[in-house]
C-alpha cells in the first residue's frame, strides 16, 4: 500500500492530470472541461471531451456504429485509467462507471474504490 501526505486538494488536481494524460494517449486530444470531486470511496469526474471529427461524421450517418465505437473506447479508456491509477497511487478500484453523449460531448465517469479515499491519504488499512 502506498501511503501519501497530500491534500485532497493535491489529489484531485493530480487525477485531474491523470484523466487527461490517459485521454491525450488514447485520442491524441485532451479534455476541454474537467471537474472531479471525491465521496467516500468515489472519485466522480465530470468532463466535455472533443468528439473525434471522423466519429462525428460518420455519426450522422449511422449512429449504431458509432455507439459500437463509443463503447469500445470507453472500455479501452477504462482499462487504461484504472492501471493509471492503481500503479500510481496504489488505489484498489472495484469498477470504473462511464457514460458519453455525443451530442454534449460530456461524459461521467465514476471511479468506485475498496474504501474510502481518505484512508489511503492517511495510510489507514
Amino acid at each position: 500500500m502506498k501511503v501519501f501526505t497530500t491534500t485532497i486538494g493535491q489529489l484531485k488536481q493530480e487525477l485531474i492530470k491523470d484523466y487527461n494524460e490517459v485521454n491525450l494517449q488514447l485520442f491524441e486530444v485532451g479534455v476541454r472541461q474537467q471537474r472531479v470531486d471525491i465521496i467516500s470511496d468515489k472519485i466522480l469526474f465530470m468532463t466535455v471531451h472533443h468528439r473525434v471529427s471522423a466519429i462525428r461524421s460518420v455519426d450522422r450517418k449511422n449512429r449504431e456504429i458509432t455507439r459500437l465505437m463509443d463503447v469500445l473506447l470507453i472500455d479501452e479508456f477504462k482499462r487504461h485509467l484504472r492501471l493509471s491509477i492503481e500503479n500510481k497511487y496504489g488505489f484498489k478500484v472495484v469498477t470504473i462507471l462511464k457514460d458519453y453523449d455525443p451530442e454534449t460531448e460530456l461524459a461521467a465517469t465514476v471511479i468506485v474504490l475498496d474504501r474510502e479515499v481518505e484512508t489511503y491519504l492517511k495510510g489507514k488499512s
